[in-house]
Formats: structure tokens, sequence, C-alpha cells
């Protein structure tokens, strides 16, 4: 069965996917794009593209796309609890007893670190061979690194992506290369349902929680608001967590910053962060049901906007002037990937020469033996919490 199927795929990458969003994005691609084959690799591009300019968690609205390609809107919510449940019930244990865990040292967080930038590597290698096969969006790619490098905010990803896209619809020719076939999504009448959901919420729920000062409704409220309205994906969406939960009294300061050191060593997608949150908070709901109302909000809007989005962009990218400036655009993606793999993957684990030959052997077993990422990320821990 189809749900059934990609449900345990996404199990297993819940699991298994350590390094945050784009590393995320690397195990994504070498699964559905390199091993099954579920879509080529611009059409995996075109998703990754979407994404980038949907607010929420990118990683994780792409694994939804995938799921309802596959198996339609059931398919996506099956992606979505696969690759989010493992690392929000982590978090919530940890969370739940957190005084009795001790995390700050442990080598194996330095090898999963390490890890990524293999991934990473792999990933951009491959998506580079595709999206930019020609001189032009080589240097469109390499520009929009640097930019990205030297002014860090999420909103100049998505300016970057927007020049991208203008220069490619002026300046670029129709790209032979980009997906043919259809994506079999559906129809455009549910994905308008979908968006009228999204904004529905997004205006209702604040008018409850005036007229309903509930606690529940109260944390319902503040998760799905920074879900909402948070581009740039997990490490952006804290700040707002931050104001919202901290300065509202529910979790304590050392707590927030506690689990966001616990969130960063976990597999899966950094918003999992919502549901120790949710657990740990001061007032009633918390520990499971806090940490329920908490995870289903902050993920709720990214859910309503791709499923809504997805039927209206396969018909607009079939567009001649769309798929040029998607062309432009994808070059720039590989260019986002090449500068978080600068900042934060490669800065934040590569610190000596053993750290550098331990993610070279992890790149060049992924890329030359065609290993799965899985056996890499637990070889490379075993051999880390040897040598560190």
């Amino acid at each position: 069965m189809k749900p059934f199927e990609v449900f345990i795929i996404f199990l297993r990458l819940g699991l298994t996917s350590f390094g945050g969003p784009i590393a995320h994005l690397g195990y994504f691609r070498e699964e559905f794009v390199t091993k099954r084959k579920w879509l080529s690799d611009s059409a995996y591009a075109d998703l990754v593209t979407l994404c980038q300019f949907l607010p929420g968690p990118a990683s994780s609205q792409v694994g939804m796309a995938i799921g309802n390609l596959r198996a339609g809107t059931f398919g996506a919510i099956l992606a979505w609890m696969g690759f989010t449940l493992p690392s929000a019930i982590i978090l919530v244990l940890l969370g739940l007893g957190i005084a009795k865990f001790d995390v700050e040292n442990l080598k194996w967080i330095h090898g999963l670190k390490v890890v990524a930038v293999a991934v990473v590597a792999q990933a951009i290698l491959g998506m580079g061979k595709k999206l930019c096969p020609d001189r032009e969006r080589v240097i469109i790619a390499i520009i929009t690194s640097l930019f990205i490098l030297f002014i860090q905010s999420g909103f100049i990803q998505i300016l970057s992506l927007v020049i991208a896209g203008i220069y490619g619809a002026f300046f670029m020719k129709t790209p032979s290369d980009l997906p043919q076939e259809p994506l079999h999504i559906p129809r455009q009448s549910r994905g308008a349902f979908f968006l009228i959901l999204f904004v529905s919420f997004l205006f209702f729920i604040p008018f409850l929680r005036s007229i309903y000062p509930m606690q529940g409704i109260k944390l319902f409220d503040s998760f799905y608001r920074s879900g909402a309205l948070v581009f740039g994906g997990g490490h952006v969406v804290l700040p707002l967590l931050q104001a919202e939960i901290v300065q509202n009294g529910w979790v304590t300061n050392d707590l927030f910053m506690a689990g966001y050191g616990l969130a960063n060593a976990v597999p899966g997608p950094l918003f999992s962060f919502a549901a120790y949150l949710g657990a740990v908070s001061n007032f009633e709901p918390n520990g499971w049901w806090g940490a329920f109302i908490s995870l289903i909000a902050i993920f709720l809007p990214s859910f309503f906007l791709i499923i809504g989005t997805l039927p209206f962009w396969e018909n607009i990218r079939r567009l001649p002037k769309v798929r040029e400036s998607i062309s432009g655009v994808n070059a720039a993606v590989v260019g986002l990937l090449l500068a978080a793999f600068y900042y934060p993957v490669w800065t934040s684990a590569i610190f000596s020469l053993k750290d550098f030959l331990l993610a070279a052997v992890g790149f060049l077993i992924l890329e030359f033996f065609k290993a799965p990422s899985w056996i890499v990320v637990f070889g490379t821990v075993i051999v880390s919490l040897l040598i560190y």
C-alpha cells in the first residue's frame, strides 16, 4: 500500500536525518530522486523552490509534498508523521526529564554534525550537475551564495530567489531540462479549500483567543502564528517562539535554550522543538497534551500552504516565462545550499583535520560507493566515539 510505504520511508528518515533542514533536503534527494526515482531531479528542485518561497519549515514541506504526490493528502499527513514524530517524542521525553540528562559534551553529537557535512556536500554536487549545467547558471549560484553569506537574513534568501527568477524570465532561454511529466496533483478546488483554511485559522484563532482566553487556545494561537509567519526555516522561528513563550512566562529562558540545544542534536525537523516547549510549559495544558497542541499548531500552516499551493504550481510552472524563471531560481537554490554548506553546516562541525577527514570519508562513501545515508550516519557516530 502506498500510504503505508510513505509512512515507513519517512519514519526511517525521521530516525536518521540529522544535520538540519539543508541536510534533510540532501537525504530526501538521495531517497526519492536517486534511489526510488519517484520524481526527477528537476521536479524535486521545483518542489524545493516552491517551499523556499512559502513560510514554514522548507524540508518538512518538501516531505509533505512528496507524500502528497505519492499517496494524496493522507500521504502528506503520513509523511509528516513519520518524519516528525521521532524527534518530537525524543524531545518531549528529554524535556520531561531534562534534569536527569547531561548532553552537553557527548561525542556522538559532534559526529552527527560532521556527517551532515558529507550529506550536504553530496546534495550540492548532485543538484549542481543537474541544475547548473552551463556557465550562466553556475555564476548565478556563486553570486547567490556570496550574497547570502555576506548578508545573512531570511529575507535576503527570499530576495535572492526573486532576483534570480526575474533574471531567468527576461534573460534566459526556455530550458529543456525542466520536467515535462505531470505530477498528478489533486484538483485546484481542493487546493483553494486548504488556502482558505490557512487564512481562516490565521485570523479566527486570535479572535477566539480574545473571547475565550484559555491556555490551550493561547498555546495553539502562538504556535500557529509562529509557523505561519516565519520565512527561512527552523532557526528563524526561534526568536518568534522566544518572544511568545518566554516573555509570556510559559517557559523559562534556561529551559528554552536547553531545549534548543537538544533540538539541534536529534534527527528530524527543528520545528519539533515546539513539542518540547509545550511539554515543559508552566501552565496546563503541558506534558504530552501540551506537546501535542504545540506540535500540531506549528506545522498546520505549512500543511495548509503546501497542499493548497501545489495544484496551482503545477499549471503555473508550465508557462514559458515561468519555466525560464524557474531555471534561474533553481540555480539560485544551488547557491543557497552552497552558502548553507559553509554556514552553519561546515562552521559548526569542522574544527580540525580529524573532522575534515571524517567528513571526507563519509562523502566518498556516499558518492562513489553509493552507500545508504543511514549507514554513513551510524558509521560516523561509531567512529566519532572511538576517535574523539
